[in-house]
């Protein structure tokens, strides 16, 4: 058997304890199918008393992550402290410049440099990983880059944050609006104290800005991703998606059009009958389309201790092997910078519902302003009558513009006889 590969981990919060769990777990079955075994040289944290489950005493301890990067010892540093700027970023470029592979689960970090990172890497013949960055557990990297490498990907997508995933499914399991279920994924642990890079979709389009560096080959885009997220869906929404034969999700769209990459992070309806809309709970979800193998749907946990762990492992087992391969799927020096599509330029069908004031003429506004901009109606719902008052009125359209359907709203939003701001919520066939 071949010298052992040392690594040192920087930051030992959930994922750091979890990682450090499943190597000594494993330790034995993670030799043989290296052909070496995987050490831990060194650990860095700010808390050195911190109870985390686990036995730490047998690694030298760092109080400075950065200090990792100058042990001649270790072979790969693991970052797992997060943050787009800051520590994360300077260790990670520091343990490049001294010929180190690096692992990372740090999604905004990618999303903002991980061109420029995967460029220092190649150009010091040291790999960078990063399939714990996306979509926890699913190895969707490996799928895309190795699996999937002789398609031309015509689309991905799929759900990205398993914090919204949860509140959209309790929401319409419960008929409880946005605020008080997410008060309970608080209180479970399944939002942060601030929950807003999470239902913000920010979080969403970090990971997907990187799947579309891995599927297109291109440089990351994170500013052309137009990036929605779930607080202005309610309860009344998701029952109206109901009775239309759909569920809301928050997914994330990428794709190259003759206008440049597609990307897009926002609240969608997607039919009942699609698979994409069972996956339930916290779980994940990535559709792949390419051009041979044709639609394929990966499914599993996107975060947590156990899941993220097990993609920093696939990691380092393939560092131990001495597999060696471009970051992005083709060499950083051939990506491609790409235009990013204007969501103006978006196609599809709407959802929209108004609360208006019940009298004669409503309708035939709110109809003159989408036929002026050559929006065509497929339905219209109102469930109750109430002469004088708000009630609410669903209408759904047949495919148009983004443009176009902005520019009826703005003008049904002028309209006396609508009490609040038009809500839309796109349909997509997929």
């Amino acid at each position: 058997m071949t010298a052992s590969l040392r690594i040192a981990i920087a930051g030992l919060g959930t994922v750091g304890a979890g990682t450090i769990k499943l190597l000594t777990t494993h330790a034995g079955d993670l030799a043989k199918r290296c052909g070496r075994r995987i050490e831990i040289a060194a650990v860095s944290a700010r808390d050195r008393s911190r109870d985390r489950g686990i036995d730490v005493s047998a690694y030298r301890w760092f109080d400075d992550a950065l200090d990792l990067a100058g042990l001649p010892e270790v072979d790969v540093i693991v970052e797992l402290i997060g943050g787009a700027d800051g520590t994360a970023r300077e260790l990670l470029e520091r343990a490049i410049a001294r010929g180190k592979h690096v692992v990372t689960a740090n999604k905004a970090l990618l999303a903002h440099r991980g061109t420029a990172l995967a460029r220092m890497a190649e150009a010091k013949g040291v790999q960078l990983g990063y399939e714990a960055a996306v979509a926890g557990g699913i190895p969707i990297i490996k799928t895309l880059r190795e699996g999937l490498a002789g398609n031309r990907i015509d689309r991905v997508y799929g759900i990205l944050n398993g914090t919204c995933n949860y509140i959209l499914t309790a929401m319409r399991e419960t008929g409880r609006d946005f605020a008080d279920v997410l008060a309970d994924a608080q209180r479970l642990g399944y939002a942060e104290a601030d929950p807003s890079f999470d239902v913000d979709g920010v979080d969403a389009a970090h990971k997907l800005s990187i799947l579309s560096g891995v599927a297109f080959g291109c440089e990351i885009d994170f500013a052309g991703v137009h990036v929605e997220g779930i607080r202005q869906v309610s309860a009344l929404d998701i029952a109206f998606a109901g009775e239309l034969g759909y569920r809301i999700k928050l997914l994330g769209f990428a794709r190259p059009t003759e206008a440049g990459i597609e990307q897009r992070v926002h609240a969608c309806m997607v039919p009942v009958g699609t698979s994409i809309a069972h996956v339930e709970g916290v779980y994940n979800a990535v559709v792949i389309e390419g051009d041979f193998v044709g639609r394929n749907l990966c499914e599993g946990r996107g975060a947590g201790a156990g899941p993220t762990a097990s993609a920093v492992v696939s990691d380092l087992v393939d560092i131990a092997r001495g597999r060696g391969q471009p970051t992005f799927s083709v060499p950083a020096a051939e990506l491609r910078r790409l235009p990013s599509a204007p969501m103006a330029r978006h196609r599809g069908a709407y959802y929209i519902r108004l609360m208006v004031v019940d009298r004669p003429g409503v309708i035939a506004d709110v109809a003159a302003a989408l036929r002026d901009q050559e929006v065509s109606l497929e339905s219209m719902l109102q469930r109750a009558r109430s002469p004088g008052e708000a009630v609410p009125v669903v209408l759904t359209t047949h495919e148009t513009e983004e443009a176009a359907m902005r520019r009826a709203l703005d003008r049904i939003a002028g309209l006396d006889s609508v009490t609040e701001p038009p809500h839309m919520i796109r349909i997509e066939a997929l």
